[in-house]
């Protein structure tokens, strides 16, 4: 996943591929039994509620729900009165299952109206971070041409092998099919397959995308190209690292599919897609198409449930190749200040800036990724796999 300035011709491109994504049916713009008489407010539909949100209270989690509604409505919340003051309702409601559906309803001179959301319970989250590289080849090719005796005698895969020593690091690589002309993964031998599968534990490998160039490959492609572009990845990182080794990818490259490619990606088991969510220039990208309004929110939150598609989405906290090391700590901090950023810290940088021939090569590049490491470690957050469990935590 990359960043670059957003030239107008990208943001007339977005704006038509949300046109398309609303025709051909995609999750973007869409509500939930919205009305225009009463609406909840909070929680926000796609929530993932954990501990922070509320009060854990005899195997459940008890929460606020808030919105407006006429004045001289009454107003239930899942059959109970709310309290009114003025045009707000206030209720409180009990979460017991991972999903829970919450209904609003009101009833007065406009007649009877509801708003139903659905909601998600991380029931045994716990804080925890996971760490993404993005755009890897490079030490691929190394490993194929050097023909080392161990992985880990690739400078690169040795910094990742240390920091896990040191803190319990885990990683999950984002890999490319081809680097350019000269290398593809069906070069890579597979007698090292042994000591990746030996590794696993800590050391994955997932679809990131066929190339690094054209960007935004997937940004308008069909959902057929980039499941078979998923596929010829997949089929690889099988052959020469074991299915141990394996990892639904969690960010395709530059954070950019079609709507109707979410669907095609969850049969091909991924649960979790992390992205930018931000807002540069008049357009919000590096978001998938989701709609401006959950955009939004996910940039002030961990994570957020598509119920269309069954995906998880999740908020890069910090990219690193884009952080001085001085501003490690100073971006994280705030984060777990927020209860509503605090609980996962979803950690990300790029391989490329590890070597010294790359334009862009970031000699303290490893000393950043030690920085963020330790503090996240030092404040109680464990290593996870997003593929595992519900958001790396437990189901």
């Amino acid at each position: 996943m990359k960043s670059r300035k957003i030239t107008r011709r990208d943001f007339l491109q977005t704006k038509a591929a949300g046109l398309a994504g609303i025709i051909l049916g995609g999750s973007m713009n869409k509500t939930y039994g919205t009305s225009r008489l009463i609406e909840i407010e909070e929680p926000f539909h796609g929530a993932v509620l954990n501990r922070r949100h509320g009060k854990e209270v005899n195997s459940g989690l008890k929460i606020k729900v808030n919105g407006k509604a006429p004045l001289s409505d009454r107003v239930t919340v899942n059959g109970v009165q709310a309290q009114r003051a003025g045009s707000r309702f206030f209720s409180e409601i009990i979460l017991r299952k991972k999903e829970t559906e919450i209904t609003a309803s009101s009833e007065g001179i406009f007649g009877s109206h509801e708003h139903r959301i659905r909601v998600v319970w991380d029931r045994y989250s716990q804080p925890r971070y996971r760490f993404s590289i993005d755009d890897n080849s490079f030490f691929l090719r190394d490993i194929t041409q050097k023909k080392y005796a161990s992985l880990f005698d690739c400078f690169y895969l040795k910094i990742l092998q240390e920091l896990h020593s040191k803190y319990g690091a885990k990683f999950v690589l984002n890999i490319y099919y081809t680097t350019g002309d000269d290398f593809k993964l069906t070069q890579f031998p597979d007698r090292y397959k042994g000591e990746w599968q030996d590794n696993s534990g800590w050391l994955k490998l997932a679809f990131h995308a066929y190339a690094n160039e054209p960007d935004r490959p997937y940004q308008y492609a069909s959902a057929e190209k980039l499941i078979a572009d998923f596929d010829k990845v997949n089929e690889q990182i099988y052959r020469f690292a074991g299915e141990q080794t394996y990892s639904p990818p969690t960010v395709i490259h530059w954070g950019m599919v079609m709507p109707n490619a979410l669907g095609a990606l969850f049969k091909r088991g991924v649960r979790v897609l992390s992205g930018y969510f931000s807002f540069r220039n008049g357009v919000w990208d590096v978001n998938y198409f989701i709609d401006e309004i959950r955009s939004e929110y996910l940039s002030r939150h961990d994570a957020l449930m598509d119920f269309g598609s069954g995906i998880v989405f999740s908020k890069v906290d910090i990219v690193c190749n884009n952080t001085p090391v001085e501003r490690i700590v100073p971006t994280l901090e705030p984060l777990a200040d927020d209860r509503n950023q605090a609980e996962i810290m979803d950690i990300f940088t790029h391989e490329q800036y590890f070597w010294p021939f790359y334009s862009n090569y970031i000699p303290d590049h490893a000393k950043r990724l030690d920085t963020a490491i330790r503090w996240v470690t030092e404040h109680g957050y464990k290593p996870v796999f997003f593929h595992e469990g519900f958001l790396g935590g437990a189901e």
